[in-house]
């Protein structure tokens, strides 16, 4: 343990349970952002400050759905209805604040854009371009920057998590636990999610990962393989050592399944 100062956990768990948090919220691109626009000579004519580009505040924002963009109709008997909302269009923030654009899109336009098709649009900012790079490498493009958090699978707000981690400027070497990071993911992502992971031990860094996937388990550095069976009936280790000699032993039922030469 003299070896790692600090630990992170990075679980299936929500990564927030507020309508408020979105994509661009989580990473702290939106400081970045709305400090861009209130920058701009459009926003300095106005007087809008940064306070002005938030949705989370008082100012700018549309006061009918306080930002959100959507209001909620009362069903009765039912969940309630989320609508657009009536009076900013679903664009969360006031006339003055639609009128400021950065290369032609507003702070509302920015929010609508995915990941991807931001990288463009922000060449001149090198911050937010590193981060933009970042989450398109662990496979998250797609994402929507004014994506609510709510609405991620496990897999993505795993990688998202481990993304905002990379991001950091972090000293000393951190120990990463990770469990099952690769539920419900497409083979596809489990490649992003691998140069992910051997992006932060490349840096220095310990990862372990509680994982059935056998195409992680055969990039490893190390395996423990618990069994032999599940439940009541396992619970012991079965084998250790590189994949190979996971591979390479008779008792492993893991080893039948890896793709590896074995010793």
């Amino acid at each position: 343990m003299e070896f790692i100062q600090r630990m992170v956990t990075v679980d299936q768990s929500a990564l927030s349970r507020m309508q408020r948090s979105n994509i661009a919220t989580y990473t702290d691109i939106y400081t970045g952002l709305r400090n861009l626009y209130a920058n701009l000579p459009a926003a300095k004519e106005q007087q809008l400050t940064a306070k002005h580009f938030s949705f989370n505040t008082e100012g700018g924002r549309c006061e009918h759905c306080q930002g959100l963009g959507y209001v909620f109709v009362n069903m009765h008997f039912l969940p309630d209805l989320e609508v657009v909302c009536p009076v900013c269009s679903g664009k969360r923030f006031k006339v003055e604040v639609l009128a400021v654009h950065y290369e032609g899109q507003s702070i509302s336009d920015v929010l609508d854009l995915s990941i991807e098709e931001s990288l463009p649009l922000f060449q001149g900012q090198k911050k937010i371009v590193s981060t933009i790079k970042l989450l398109l490498e662990v496979g998250l493009g797609y994402l929507k920057w004014g994506q609510t958090l709510t609405t991620l699978s496990g897999g993505e707000g795993q990688r998202l998590k481990l993304a905002k981690e990379l991001n950091k400027a972090v000293k000393g070497p951190t120990l990463y636990i990770l469990d099952e990071p690769s539920s419900g993911l497409h083979p596809n992502d489990v490649k992003q999610l691998l140069l992910l992971v051997n992006k932060l031990v490349d840096a220095g860094h310990t990862v372990i990962i509680v994982e059935h996937n056998t195409e992680m388990i055969q990039e490893s550095d190390w395996v423990i393989d618990m069994g032999p069976e599940g439940g009541e009936a396992g619970g012991e280790v079965v084998a250790t050592g590189t994949p190979e000699q996971i591979a390479a032993n008779p008792t492993s039922f893991t080893g039948n399944f890896l793709n590896v030469q074995p010793l």
